[in-house]
């Protein structure tokens, strides 16, 4: 089910200071490291965090967070950093109707790149951020929310959360839903035969190499 544009429009705020800025850099910072700030600049590439998460208390699991610039022009790249991830969180700011425009690209750029060791799409939760921003009983607001689970069913997210990284709103639930719904359906990275080959290539050359090392260190007569 699409979002009509007309309604989008009411509540969503169109700037063009900072056309990719979603508030993911903040979100990891304040979820990671328990700070916030309004002067992160843009991401350029890939930034990366870890954080230790412990689901129950026998379980802890260490995530590794890679922070993909948001700008279109970095999608030829994304292929390299989304190797082997189990999980996804994709973020847009709900203040600004473009960033939730390309909710559409990155979901489909994330679905055409990267896979499950069963060959489906990885999990992807979608966070809208910067909620802080937003009265919560706006009607058109209300509306909007009332339409997001058919959305994001359409779309392939498994869940959407409200959150703010200022607020601290929903950083730790959405991750933790995120962890679980992959550690539940034992979901394990892809490895197509090309990666499988590369590896056994690469291991038997350093063996090869070793040999040839091992063949030369012999005492001179």
């Amino acid at each position: 089910m699409r979002i009509p544009d007309e309604m989008l429009k009411k509540y969503l705020k169109f700037h063009k200071k900072i056309p990719s800025a979603t508030g993911k850099t903040s979100i990891i910072q304040k979820y990671v490291n328990g700070l916030f700030s309004r002067s992160y600049k843009v991401t350029i590439g890939v930034d990366f965090a870890l954080k230790l998460m412990p689901i129950d208390e026998k379980t802890n699991v260490r995530i590794q967070f890679w922070d993909i610039a948001g700008q279109e022009r970095y999608g030829n790249m994304t292929r390299v950093f989304y190797k082997e991830a189990m999980g996804a969180l994709l973020v847009f700011d709900v203040t600004r109707l473009n960033t939730f425009d390309a909710v559409k690209f990155w979901k489909k750029d994330i679905d055409q790149k990267v896979f499950t060791d069963k060959k489906k799409p990885i999990p992807t939760v979608l966070l809208a951020n910067k909620i802080d921003l937003i009265e919560q009983d706006d009607e058109n607001w209300i509306s909007f929310r009332e339409k997001m689970d058919n959305y994001c069913k359409e779309k392939g997210f498994i869940k959407w959360f409200e959150t703010s990284a200022k607020e601290d709103v929903n950083l730790h639930s959405a991750t933790k839903f995120l962890v679980k719904y992959i550690l539940k359906n034992n979901i394990k990275p892809y490895k197509d035969e090309e990666d499988e080959q590369s590896i056994k290539l690469k291991e038997e050359t350093e063996e090869m190499e070793r040999n040839e090392s091992n063949n030369n260190s012999g005492g001179c007569c």
